[in-house]
């Protein structure tokens, strides 16, 4: 569970709202019409942008920022070489019986391929082809969020303008210009909100999410690849270190040393 997530949601939500109550009457920010033309137009214009079968998707991408599971690529890189010292000592067939232990299907899949003697050449292009079709997927997730928050302050400024209109158009009561304004700039305040607390935060949030998944199997398909060429595992460690952040690359002799 990413928590993270949660607390800036709560934190952005929790200091708007104290702004408010410090600002004056909360009930002034509440207009149930401003609501309905914000995220009523915004859900539209997105269905509208987007196939049924991929607008009805949203509440599952969006609890992805919450549940997804992060991933470890220095784990990844042990296992890998871990599955590298048995096939070289072992033969590349013993890494059957290591498939039960290994969580990830895609990793899964690059092993057994291997141990069926498939060419290195199909192999690439399988899990190749299978990344590319999991980043357009993850491009198409955030997408929705992303016109959730294009579309939320357009329809806050529609909110906005129907308001003055109504407003200007019913002028017999000066009175009433000031709460009729107020009003009017409430679906621009809506719009702003959903656009920048929700919806394009957790797009981002989904991007990274899918740049760490990208990476863990790009390690992945370099590591399949290594070990069906039967490359030593000091090699394969060496190579696949390469694919992270210098801070956190942890080598052999430091790993006998923290030993």
């Amino acid at each position: 569970m990413d928590i993270a997530t949660i607390i800036g949601l709560v934190l952005a939500a929790a200091l708007i709202m104290m702004a408010i109550v410090m600002g004056g009457n909360v009930l002034a920010y509440v207009d149930a019409p401003s609501m309905l033309i914000v995220l009523g137009g915004a859900l539209g214009a997105t269905m509208t942008a987007y196939p049924l079968v991929r607008f009805l998707k949203i509440p599952k991408v969006s609890l992805k920022t919450i549940l997804n599971k992060p991933y470890d690529s220095a784990d990844l890189i042990q296992k890998l070489v871990e599955l590298a010292e048995v096939a070289r000592r072992d033969g590349i067939l013993a890494l059957e019986s290591k498939t039960s232990e290994l969580t990830d299907p895609f990793l899964v899949s690059g092993i057994q391929m291997a141990v069926d003697g498939t060419d290195p050449e199909v192999i690439q292009t399988v899990m190749e082809t299978e990344l590319e079709n999991l980043m357009e997927r993850h491009e198409q997730g955030k997408g929705l969020l992303d016109s959730i928050g294009r579309y939320a302050p357009a329809f806050g400024m529609i909110g906005t303008l129907i308001g003055l209109v109504a407003m200007l158009s019913n002028m017999d009561d000066p009175s009433k210009i000031g709460a009729g304004m107020a009003a009017a700039l409430l679906t621009t305040l809506y719009g702003a909100l959903l656009a920048n607390v929700a919806a394009l935060p957790m797009a981002d949030k989904l991007a990274v999410r899918s740049t760490e998944e990208v990476l863990a199997k790009t390690i992945a398909i370099q590591g399949v690849m290594a070990i069906q060429a039967g490359d030593n595992p000091r090699n394969v460690h060496s190579k696949l270190m390469t694919f992270l952040p210098p801070a956190d690359r942890v080598y052999e002799d430091d790993e006998r040393a923290a030993a």
